[in-house]
């Protein structure tokens, strides 16, 4: 069989643009044309059948669920055996717990679109009632960059982007006048937690001594930060540019601004799930695979700008959504960048495939923040929970070109803005270089 490939924009996390890469992106479509050539009656006409027709899985209206929506509305579960796969709206990362807990046998669900480091939280009992364990697996990354940190316009003036250090002063004299400086994130020890955290402490901010997290769903913050709530925020798109839209506050800057490539959410199911149903597990994969293909292009992002901001999924305008899809980024402080590359990935640069290096630096800030203790075997619990393995046999089931699957479970490594490195072989030395941090 043809092997498929997708052209990513950059040969890298940091290179930059140029008029052939994006010729060939905008061939996007041609791909998933060819896909369905390739399956034209799907995956398993001439293999065994799912195990299961459908699946239960949570979702919350971020932009980065995409590749579930996109494969429910354009029928790709159904293409790949699944035809009673159920997406369903949670109110919350909490109310995702509470029901990844459940489980879809007992009216919760099975997987979800969720941040990457939640089902290791879940699966050593962290952040359940009565540390219950919930074994777990990441069987794919749904995308990468693309997060926001938004201020309350009342700090206009400080002039804060990157350093964050700027807002010291602005803070400093709230606190003296007795108010409480509050920067919201989405849930203690997620992707929004730790970009917010990193970026407060490389400018000098202690998030733990001179701010007070607190957690706030997604879909809230741009209301709350209206009523005065709180003072900044992490969140995903499309909250962020609504927020600009509706010139509450402004964006200090995008996550991709802080570490170039990062992953942010993941594919995360219930490991007992998967041991029950593997040709289904497959099968799924290969859906919210070809889901990100087409994500990825640039011709699509019209279309699943409109789909997105349908009422049953976000019910936001696609305005909302589209310009930052697009790399289009109006921070709303005056700043507006146009065709920046610092729009969310799905599938380009391997932002689907879960490198193990980067969950290795998740739960290093979740033992640098105090959610995991500092003897954590990090690497053992990486492999517990990191099912890359799962992610390589689909995508071969899928004929996505070799060149397209990495060849390594690390992306070695990683720099930040602040010029900090995280080496994943030695997440040790990384921790010991960190001024601020509530683990010892």
């Amino acid at each position: 069989m043809t092997k498929l490939s997708s052209t990513p924009l950059s040969s890298g996390p940091t290179s930059s643009l140029n008029r052939r890469n994006l010729l060939k992106v905008a061939a996007g479509a041609a791909l998933v044309s060819a896909l369905r050539s390739a399956f034209p009656s799907g995956a398993f006409a001439a293999a065994p059948a799912p195990e299961v027709t459908g699946v239960k899985l949570g979702y919350i209206a971020l932009t980065d669920a995409a590749p579930l929506i996109v494969a429910k509305e354009k029928g790709l579960f159904d293409k790949y055996g699944l035809p009673d796969v159920e997406v369903a709206k949670q109110a919350s990362w909490g109310a995702t717990r509470d029901n990844l807990v459940l489980g879809g046998a007992a009216g919760g669900i099975d997987g979800a679109h969720i941040l990457s480091p939640l089902p290791y939280l879940l699966h050593t009992g962290k952040v359940t009632q009565n540390n219950q364990k919930v074994p777990m697996a990441i069987i794919a990354r749904l995308n990468t960059d693309s997060q926001g940190i938004s201020v309350a316009k009342a700090y206009a003036d400080t002039g804060v982007t990157l350093d964050a250090g700027k807002l010291k002063a602005a803070f400093e004299k709230k606190k003296a006048d007795g108010a409480e400086i509050k920067a919201a994130m989405t849930f203690p020890g997620g992707t929004h937690d730790l970009w917010i955290r990193y970026w407060l402490a490389a400018g000098g901010i202690d998030p733990d001594k001179d701010v007070s997290t607190i957690v706030v769903p997604p879909p809230q913050m741009v209301a709350n930060m209206k009523v005065g709530n709180m003072d900044v925020f992490c969140v995903g798109e499309p909250w962020n540019e609504q927020l600009v839209n509706q010139g509450i506050g402004f964006t200090a800057c995008t996550t991709g601004e802080l570490w170039k490539g990062h992953p942010e959410k993941a594919l995360g199911m219930r490991a007992d799930w998967i041991e029950k149903n593997p040709k289904a597990t497959q099968a799924l994969l290969m859906a919210v695979m070809e889901a990100q293909i087409w994500c990825d292009s640039m011709a699509n992002k019209d279309e699943m700008a409109a789909i997105l901001g349908k009422r049953q999924w976000f019910n936001v305008p696609p305005k909302d959504v589209l310009g930052r899809l697009k790399g289009d980024i109006n921070y709303g402080n005056g700043r507006v960048a146009k065709g920046t590359d610092l729009y969310m990935k799905f599938w380009q640069n391997a932002a689907s495939y879960p490198f193990k290096s980067h969950d290795t630096w998740f739960m290093a800030e979740n033992i640098r923040w105090g959610k995991l203790a500092p003897d954590t075997d990090i690497k053992a619990l990486v492999d517990a929970v990191n099912r890359e393995d799962l992610w390589r046999s689909a995508a071969k089931a899928l004929s996505v070109a070799d060149a397209d699957i990495p060849a390594s479970t690390s992306r070695g490594v990683e720099t930040f803005f602040d010029g900090k490195t995280f080496d994943p072989a030695d997440p040790s030395a990384y921790l010991k270089s960190l001024s601020i941090k509530a683990a010892s």
